[in-house]
């Protein structure tokens, strides 16, 4: 009895001194135009310590690479009893405060934010985007200590949008219950356009920045309808309000969730066209589905996180790449596209994995756990020797949802998966492993997934998908993108000087030796100026084959290529083969059976 009134009094302590802590953040904007936050941190009831320790985060949730920043921290002082505090950097991210056991502080710095993307803040003239993660620092071992952000705009900037909970009676101030929801809450601050809808009983804020040609009214009932699809899959929307902050560039894209938000970047004018505006809804659907699919059914190993280190697991194909998968699931049951395409897109994602060299060399688990150093950091032989996560999950999720319906006749699906899991989360209160999704999947299918496991998953099987496609009674077969084309293997990138930019993997460039950064001269003779006088640029996709000399080129001919290489003129000559990439063609029978269309229904859910 007294051991377990002594472990009670300690909770009580340790409750009331985290009570007693109040940490306050102000943000502002002295110099915007040189990509600039100024930040003033204030703490107060902090225990009589010798000193305090404050750390900013390696790496942002969502994006898992260890982006180091703290290196775009500057000017730190602080301040105790209104008198300057001595500080000693302590390790890479963390600032050590000699507050000689006062009750309370104040720190100021500044933050460097000037890098383009849905990961990293950027501030200029027109608006301030806050990825919290790297603005905010915390004290160490008070991860779990609540906080308020005050927002003070520059100049004529009269916008705040974010996902955190507004201060009553304070503009522009907000409330975090807690360091890792802080750090999950972007902050857009301008004059963004602002617009409204309500969906599954939540409203739905969208910040745009940037302009562009978008219809919001388009906008409110497409977007509506995906938020309406991914709820009903889950029974629930466990927010209360939900902010999308989107950037519109002129050439933009990507996205990253966030716990009651999502940070997207779009092409400004794309919006007009079909295909820029399904690239959109993609984006949304994508994003959307991670509400629940990563911020609350999540791998293990993503909560609670280590903000110094990376955090491992194996298990971001079903993070991200049945995330991919269902984007095209909530579309089409949303109406923003139809069966055909569906199929079709599904199928392209099918043929990325087939013909990427590297899925042949790692598992789609490898790929989850190597995330940290070859998703974000790709180099010239990262295709040959890996797969994206996302791609293959994608087709993994495709795989087992059809294995799911066909052995149930269409009554279960990957769907119920979802569902049972994010149940099963929310009782546990922590996230899964591997193990127990697939004795998940085992038990809402009814037949053991060890094979399918083994080949899919841990291991690089080529992937049967006409068998698990017919399952849908969808008729599919591989056959060569390409045939009797000339191949070398070789790409190009082209600014001042045409240069190999990646070779493939057992290609005719990848055996005579053809390297990337070789500088190409000329090909048979023919100088690369004339090879490129009708090519037109930019042109991402352009290869060694798609130039005149050996575009007119037999397969098994030969030709000789001049390049220069470290300021040397070498001449290697290749045979020339036929491209090993294929062309999935699919499409539905019209002759299905009663069972292959009751799949079918389920697995569209149409």
């Amino acid at each position: 009895m007294k051991k377990i009134l002594g472990v009670a009094l300690l909770l009580t302590l340790t409750m009331a001194a985290k009570s007693q802590v109040k940490i306050g953040f102000e943000v502002s904007f002295k110099e915007p135009q040189a990509h600039y936050a100024e930040v003033e941190m204030n703490m107060s009831g902090i225990a009589a310590k010798d000193y305090v320790d404050l750390k900013m985060p390696v790496w942002t949730p969502g994006s898992y690479l260890v982006r180091e920043f703290g290196k775009n921290v500057e000017s730190f002082t602080a301040t105790v009893n209104g008198k300057p505090a001595k500080v000693q950097k302590v390790t890479k991210n963390t600032w050590r405060v000699f507050n000689a056991k006062a009750a309370a502080l104040k720190v100021n710095y500044r933050v460097y934010a000037f890098e383009i993307s849905v990961r990293t803040a950027f501030i200029d003239e027109s608006h301030a985007f806050l990825s919290s993660a790297g603005i905010f620092m915390y004290p160490a071992g008070m991860i779990k200590n609540p906080s308020t952000v005050k927002i003070v705009p520059f100049g004529k900037w009269d916008k705040v949008s974010t996902g955190l909970e507004p201060v009553a009676g304070q503009k522009f101030t907000y409330h975090a219950a807690d360091f890792d929801i802080l750090f999950d809450s972007p902050i857009e601050v301008g004059n963004q356009d602002i617009f409204e809808f309500t969906a599954s009983g939540v409203k739905h804020e969208v910040a745009m920045y940037g302009g562009g040609n978008y219809d919001k009214e388009r906008l409110k009932v497409d977007m509506a309808k995906i938020v309406e699809q991914g709820t009903a899959i889950f029974g629930d929307n466990p927010n209360k309000h939900y902010t999308f902050i989107v950037h519109n560039y002129a050439q933009g894209g990507g996205g990253l969730e966030h716990l009651n938000s999502t940070v997207l970047g779009a092409s400004r004018n794309a919006y007009g066209t079909e295909k820029g505006y399904k690239g959109f809804l993609s984006l949304v659907a994508h994003e959307y589905f991670h509400l629940w699919n990563v911020k609350r059914l999540r791998p293990v190993a993503l909560g609670p996180f280590d903000y110094d280190n990376e955090n491992y697991t194996t298990n971001l194909w079903t993070a991200e790449g049945f995330t991919s998968y269902y984007e095209n699931k909530l579309l089409i049951r949303a109406g923003a596209t139809n069966q055909a395409t569906f199929l079709n897109d599904l199928i392209g994602g099918l043929g990325t994995v087939i013909n990427t060299p590297g899925a042949k060399f790692q598992s789609a688990s490898s790929s989850s756990f190597d995330a940290w150093i070859i998703g974000y950091r790709p180099n010239e032989n990262s295709k040959n020797s890996s797969i994206s996560y996302y791609s293959k999950g994608e087709v993994v999720g495709m795989l087992m949802d059809l294995e799911i319906a066909n052995a149930t006749k269409g009554a279960k699906s990957l769907d119920d998966v979802m569902k049972a899991m994010y149940e099963q989360g929310k009782v546990q209160k922590r996230g899964y492993t591997d193990a127990e999704f697939k004795a998940m999947v085992e038990k809402i299918s009814g037949i053991s997934f060890t094979n399918f496991w083994a080949k899919y998953i841990d291991g690089v099987d080529d992937i049967d998908f006409e068998k698990f496609l017919a399952y849908a009674g969808i008729d599919a077969k591989a056959e060569i993108a390409s045939p009797n084309k000339p191949y070398t293997g070789a790409t190009l990138t082209v600014t001042r000087s045409v240069n190999v930019g990646g070779v493939s993997r057992n290609s005719p460039a990848w055996f005579q030796g053809l390297n990337v950064n070789d500088e190409i001269l000329a090909l048979d003779g023919s100088s690369i100026g004339d090879e490129m006088r009708n090519i037109k640029l930019p042109n991402p996709g352009l290869t060694l084959e798609s130039l005149p000399t050996i575009a007119k080129k037999q397969v098994g001919d030969v030709v000789e290529v001049t390049v220069k290489r470290d300021g040397m003129e070498k001449k290697i000559s290749l045979t020339l083969k036929e491209s090993p990439n294929v062309r999935i063609k699919a499409s539905y029978n019209d002759n299905a059976t009663a069972q292959q269309l009751a799949v079918r229904k389920r697995w569209m859910g149409i």
